[in-house]
This record gives C-alpha cells, structure tokens and sequence, in this order.
C-alpha cells in the first residue's frame, strides 16, 4: 500500500467513526429526553439535565425555529441558557401529568468535516398523558457538532415543527411508569 492509499484510509476511518460517535450522542440526546426516564439509577430531572448537558459544547445553542416552534420554543445560546430551558420544561407541574414520551429517530443524514459535522433527521414521539389524551409530534432536526479533545459533542440543536396530531383518546393502555430496561 502506498503512503498516499493508507492516508486515503485513514480519512475514511476518521469519518465512519466521526459518522458513528455522532449517532450515539444524537440517539443518547433522545433517549435522555424520554419520559419515563430510561437512565438507569437517575433519580431526577435535576440529574437528567446534567446528563444532557455533558452532551453539548459551552457555546452551544438550542432552538426551535418554524412558524409553530419559533414562539414555544425560542433559543437558548450556552450551556447555562439551555440547562434553564430544560429546567422550565421539567420544572413545570403538568396538568395532566406527562406519563410518556419516547423519541424516534429516522431519515439519518450525518456528514463528517473533519473536526466538524452537521446531521439532519426526522422523528417522531408520541405523548401520553394522565387524563388519557394523547398525541404524535414530529420534528426536523437539524444539527451541528464539533470534535472537542478527541469527543463528540452537540454545537446546535436545531428542530423544526413538522406536525403535531391528537390521538384517540386512551391510545395506549399498557406503558411503564419507570424504566427499568437499563437496570444492571
């Protein structure tokens, strides 16, 4: 193999494990968001926080952006402005209780610059709540990251509305109250 093959090579590994790193933050992102929190041993919404926050730079920005998520959304600049804003939407008493959400990811787009990447998907995540009602949310996602001392982590969040859907009254009669699928 010639120097100029290997260092081709290389590059390619570079980006499939760029392409793969940056999957697992984004899946690790949804699935710290789902309601009942599947974390296993995370005792509050306090320490949920904090473990979505590991996952974003200091200058990072999270907004929804769109003629529906615009206003109920707006954008947080840094990693104190997001926490506040996952702090309002867990710190808020709901009434009905949210019993369940859970995020699905599909129509993965993930392009690796080198210590810099953007993706895009779509999802989907039905929410279920205390007095029955239900509905089916989807959203555009649209991301950026950056490489930061070897490790993937979130520069932007960026979602976008797609549509949001009642659902039949009781449309799910079976669901945890707690997960316990990440128990040791």
């Amino acid at each position: 193999m010639t120097e100029h093959t290997l260092a081709a090579l290389s590059r390619r590994v570079e980006v499939l494990e760029g392409e793969a790193d940056i999957r697992r933050v984004q899946a690790r992102y949804m699935f710290l968001c789902d309601t009942p929190i599947p974390e296993y041993g995370v005792q509050d919404d306090a320490e949920r926080i904090e473990l979505i926050l590991e996952l974003y730079t200091e200058d990072a920005v999270w907004e929804g952006v769109g003629e529906y998520y615009d206003g109920q959304f707006g954008r947080a600049e840094g990693k104190q402005a997001i926490r506040e804003h996952f702090q309002r939407f867990w710190g808020e008493k709901r009434d009905p209780a949210l019993l369940l959400n859970a995020h699905y990811l599909t129509s993965e787009q993930i392009h690796v610059h080198g210590d810099t990447a953007d993706g895009q998907w779509i999802h989907m995540q039905p929410w279920l709540f205390s007095d029955g009602k239900s509905l089916l949310r989807s959203s555009r996602l649209n991301n950026t990251f950056r490489k930061e001392g070897g490790v993937w982590r979130i520069t932007r969040t960026r979602t976008e509305n797609v549509f949001v859907a009642p659902l039949p009254d009781h449309f799910a009669t079976d669901h945890p109250s707690v997960s316990v699928l990440s128990k040791p």
